[in-house]
């Protein structure tokens, strides 16, 4: 029995949980002796640490040494090129060149900055995919400044949505977005460069490795994977919609995913469904749409037509805020719309009414979408207004530029695309639950059934 203590003290150097077994080991768990500890050893986490670690190697020293102290292996990747690194990395600069099919001496001899970025940018996908594959990556987390994050962010955006990523960046207080994706990556403002350790520096590593130990051990969320995923997307403008529509389907034995309109909202559902997480589509808030027409800051690029364009999936679209588009501050606004209508939503956003010729291209751009859908697709027009805003007596209500929007959809679908007027304001609650029943029916249409559906109706 005490060898068995000295056996538990020594494993437990190496793990970080030990849980208790039912069964054989019963009556060692009752019993008086040294051994009161659980029998069960879950193996150590492991964080990947990368990072360039020819310019950067004291400060990546002190983040491995502050993550070993919170209980987590660490494997090291260096991705730096200029020079050979302080310690010897567990992946290479010359792994992750070739990995980016380059050769690392090449790339020095080139002094070709712009084509390293490129190569490593590349390469560092590549070898985490790798490392994940075989086991050996629970986390990343990166440090870095415009350049490192550009290469960090790229190697953390082709991991799976889940997988814990952080990264402390020099440029995280400014707009992160073109980084981050459609990814889940957790940002940490540096403060100061990233360039040797002082008293703010090492605050933050500290912190960062802290937080990145603590994503990988925390333990992982029960969810009931039989429910089948539908996205829908949403703007403070559509809440009362989307709220509703997604309590019918809850209780209609869906699990909805609910994305906020703004550029990478549309991104990450487009994302979902050509990966295949995606049973079906609620996208009645299409209002990044409007800002690419616009030239606003949500946008999600041309490609948001091709929303559903790689997965056969019902798919219920509607004109959502399509009467807005979104800018920051006042001050922000381009002095081209400085005689249009505007709403200050907040102190940092301001939302422009679109006009009549803006709502055409809209709704040209929603029939385009619809046409796209690999799978089957029907149209929702509320009749009443597109938004909160955009109601009888609202600051936007403006029913020609709607209806130009409604007429060019109209005009740019085929006969195998439905398109259902709904007299309502897109809030209204029978707006929400004509959008549901369609949305159900065309589910039935392709034999896709939920479980553990509720008997019970909304009010």
């Amino acid at each position: 029995m005490y060898s068995l203590a000295i056996n538990a003290e020594s494993l437990g150097q190496h793990c970080t949980e030990i849980v208790l077994l039912a069964g054989a080991f019963e009556s060692l768990r009752n019993a008086a002796s040294p051994l009161r500890l659980p029998l069960r050893w879950v193996a150590m986490r492991t964080v990947v640490a990368a990072g360039a670690f020819d310019t950067k190697g004291a400060d990546y020293e002190f983040l491995v040494e502050r993550l070993r102290s919170h209980g987590v292996k660490v494997l090291t990747v260096d991705f730096g090129v200029i020079a050979d690194p302080p310690f010897a990395p567990d992946v290479t600069n010359a792994e992750v060149a070739r990995a980016g099919g380059a050769d690392l001496t090449a790339l020095r001899q080139s002094k070709d900055k712009a084509l390293a970025m490129r190569v490593m940018a590349e390469g560092l996908p590549r070898v985490l995919a790798r490392l994940r594959e075989e086991g050996r990556l629970d986390g990343v987390c990166g440090m870095g400044g415009s350049g490192g994050t550009a290469i960090l962010s790229a190697g953390m955006r082709s991991l799976p949505i889940g997988v814990p990523k952080l990264l402390v960046s020099t440029v995280a207080a400014g707009d992160v977005s073109a980084y981050v994706g459609s990814a889940d990556i957790t940002f940490m403002h540096s403060v100061a460069d990233v360039a040797g350790l002082n008293r703010i520096s090492l605050q933050i590593y500290a912190n960062a490795a802290a937080a990145i130990a603590g994503m990988v051990n925390a333990g992982r969320p029960e969810s009931n994977a039989e429910k089948p995923l539908v996205a829908a997307s949403m703007f403070g403008n559509t809440t009362a919609c989307i709220d509703r529509a997604r309590l019918t389907l809850d209780r209609a034995g869906w699990e909805v995913l609910v994305f906020h309109a703004t550029g990478s909202g549309g991104r990450t559902m487009q994302r979902l469904a050509s990966e295949g997480f995606l049973t079906g589509m609620l996208d009645l808030t299409t209002t990044e749409l409007a800002d690419e027409v616009c030239g606003g800051v949500f946008s999600a690029g041309t490609e948001r037509v091709n929303i559903a364009a790689a997965s056969a999936i019902p798919v219920v679209l509607a004109p959502g805020c399509v009467d807005m588009c979104n800018f920051g501050s006042r001050a922000s606004v381009p002095a081209k719309y400085g005689s249009r209508l505007l709403y200050e939503w907040n102190p940092n956003v301001t939302l422009l009414r679109t006009n009549v010729e803006e709502n055409r291209k809209i709704g040209r751009l929603i029939g385009e979408t619809a046409k796209a859908c690999a799978g089957p697709a029907v149209v929702l027009l509320p009749l009443r207004g597109v938004s909160m805003l955009d109601s009888a007596g609202g600051p936007f209500w403006d029913p020609d530029a709607d209806r130009a929007c409604f007429d060019a959809i109209r005009s740019s679908l085929q006969q195998d695309i439905s398109v259902i007027d709904v007299d309502a304001n897109i809030n209204d609650p029978v707006f929400a639950d004509r959008a549901t029943q369609v949305f159900l029916e065309l589910s039935k249409s392709l034999g896709l059934k939920a479980k553990g559906a509720s008997s019970r109706a909304l009010p």
